[in-house]
C-alpha cells in the first residue's frame, strides 16, 4: 500500500449505539480526541482491524461480527502535513463490556449522531457514513431477522435527522425529507410489520422537526432493544431445560436459547438462504446442536426427543396468523401432528395493522440454475394459521392468537404521520 498513511477505523455497534474511545497521550496523533478503534494498517487492513479491536477493547473475534467494510476515506491533514487513507469497518459487538488499553483514557457508547457533538478525529463521520445502514442495506439484507432490521431502519432515520440538525436545515424541508425517507423504509421490507411500526411510532410522535425525529429515533431504538430482550427472557423460561427445534435467524430467538440452556437444539438449515447453518454454528460453543435439512423436519419431530418448537416472526397478522421464514408452516403442521407446542417469540411491534401482507420471494437462481424455461416458485416467507400456534410470547407476556387484534388497533394509531 502507498499514496498515504493507511489506517483502519472500526465502529463497534451494540444495541444501536457506537463505541467511542478518547485517545490518550500514548498515541502519536490527535490525543484527547474521540475516535473509533483504530491503528496503522501496515499490511492487510482486514486482518489488522481485528488485531486493533482485540488490543484496544479486549474483545476477540467471537465477540464481534463484521457487518460491512467501506471504501477508504482519503484526506490531508495540513497541520500534520500527512495524507491519510482510512479503511472503515462496522462490527456488531455482543455486549458493551470493553477493556481499554493504554491508547485510550475512557470510552462511551453513544448514538452515531453524537459524532457531530464530540471533538473527534478528522473525518470520523465521513468514515462512519461509508459503513452506516441505509435504505439499500435494509432492503438487501437476507441474513437477519425483522427485529434486527427494524433497529437498522431507526438508525437510518436517526442518522439523517442528526445530519440535518448539524446543517441547520429548515424545519419544513427537513420534515419533508425525513417523511420521504420513512416512507421508503416502510416500503423496503413489506413483510416486516415491526419495521413499519417502529418507523411509524418515531415519525408519529415527533414534532415534525429534525431534532425531534432524531430524539424519537434514539428513544425508539432503546425501547425496541428493551422489548426484544424482555420477550427473549419470557421465551427462555418456556424452553429452559428442554429440547428445542428452531429455524431461520431471529436475534430474539437466539437470545432466548442462550439464556434458556436447553438440553439440545435442532436447527433447520432454512433454505433459501440457509441462515440456519450460521445459527447452528453460533450456538455450538454453548449448546448441543444438530443441523437438520428442512425437508426432514417432520421425521425429526416424529423420531427425535424434541420437547418444543421456538421460532421468531417477521409479522403477526391481526387474526393471529404468523408470517415467518418459509418452512415455519410446515414445521407447525408437523408439530401439531406430534402434539408438540409451538411458541412464537415476537415483540408486540411485530403485529401488523394490515389484514394481509405481500410476501417477498427469492431469486430463481436460488432454486434452479439450469437453462430450460422452468417455472420456479421461491417464497421467502410463509403464513402459519393462528390455530397452530400455542402462544405468542411478547415483552408483555404470552398472548393467544385471538388477542392479537387489540394490539393491531393500538399500533394503527401511529400511522397518522402519513396523512
Amino acid at each position: 500500500m502507498s499514496d498515504g498513511t493507511h489506517v483502519v477505523t472500526a465502529f463497534l455497534r451494540n444495541e444501536g449505539e457506537l463505541l467511542l474511545l478518547r485517545r490518550s497521550d500514548a498515541v502519536g496523533t490527535y490525543a484527547g480526541r474521540w475516535g473509533g478503534v483504530s491503528g496503522f494498517a501496515e499490511n492487510d487492513p482486514d486482518e489488522q482491524v481485528l488485531v486493533e479491536i482485540r488490543e484496544e477493547t479486549g474483545l476477540d473475534e467471537s465477540s464481534v461480527t463484521l457487518v460491512r467494510s467501506g471504501m477508504p476515506v482519503r484526506f490531508t491533514d495540513e497541520d500534520l502535513d500527512r495524507d491519510w487513507v482510512v479503511h472503515p469497518y462496522l462490527f456488531d459487538a455482543a455486549d458493551g463490556d470493553v477493556t481499554l488499553s493504554e491508547e485510550h483514557t475512557e470510552f462511551e457508547w453513544v448514538p452515531a449522531t453524537e459524532l457531530f457533538r464530540q471533538d473527534t478525529v478528522p473525518e470520523l463521520w465521513t468514515a462512519y457514513e461509508r459503513v452506516a445502514p441505509s435504505v439499500r442495506s435494509v432492503t438487501a439484507d437476507s441474513e437477519h431477522g425483522a427485529a434486527y432490521l427494524s433497529l437498522r431502519a431507526l438508525e437510518v432515520l436517526r442518522d439523517r435527522a442528526g445530519l440535518l440538525v448539524s446543517e441547520d436545515a429548515e424545519d419544513e424541508e427537513a420534515w419533508d425529507e425525513l417523511a420521504d425517507l420513512g416512507a421508503r423504509l416502510v416500503r423496503a421490507r413489506p413483510s416486516m410489520a415491526v419495521l413499519h411500526n417502529r418507523v411509524n411510532r418515531t415519525l408519529s410522535t415527533a414534532t415534525r422537526t429534525a431534532e425531534s425525529v432524531e430524539q424519537q429515533a434514539i428513544d425508539g431504538i432503546k425501547r425496541a432493544a428493551t422489548a426484544d430482550t424482555d420477550a427473549a427472557v419470557r421465551a427462555s423460561a418456556l424452553v429452559g431445560g428442554r429440547s428445542v427445534l428452531t429455524l431461520s435467524r431471529s436475534s430474539t430467538v437466539l437470545r432466548a436459547l442462550q439464556d434458556a440452556d436447553p438440553t439440545e437444539v435442532f436447527v433447520l438449515e432454512s433454505r433459501p438462504g440457509g441462515e440456519g447453518v450460521a445459527v447452528a454454528e453460533s450456538l455450538l460453543d454453548d449448546l448441543p446442536v444438530t443441523l437438520v435439512p428442512d425437508a426432514a423436519v417432520a421425521q425429526v419431530l416424529a423420531t427425535e426427543d424434541v420437547d418444543a418448537i421456538l421460532v421468531g416472526a417477521d409479522t403477526v397478522l391481526p387474526d393471529g396468523t404468523v408470517v415467518n421464514k418459509t418452512g415455519t408452516r410446515t414445521t407447525a403442521l408437523a408439530a401439531a401432528h406430534e402434539e408438540l407446542p409451538l411458541y412464537v417469540v415476537a415483540a408486540t411491534d411485530k403485529v401488523s395493522t394490515a389484514e394481509t401482507v405481500n410476501l417477498e420471494t427469492g431469486r430463481r437462481s436460488d432454486v434452479y440454475q439450469g437453462d430450460t424455461p422452468l417455472s420456479v416458485f421461491n417464497p421467502l416467507f410463509d403464513e402459519t394459521p393462528g390455530h397452530l400456534v400455542d402462544a405468542i410470547v411478547t415483552e408483555q407476556g404470552e398472548r393467544s392468537p385471538r388477542e392479537v387484534r387489540e394490539l393491531a388497533e393500538e399500533l394503527a394509531t401511529f400511522e397518522d404521520w402519513q396523512e
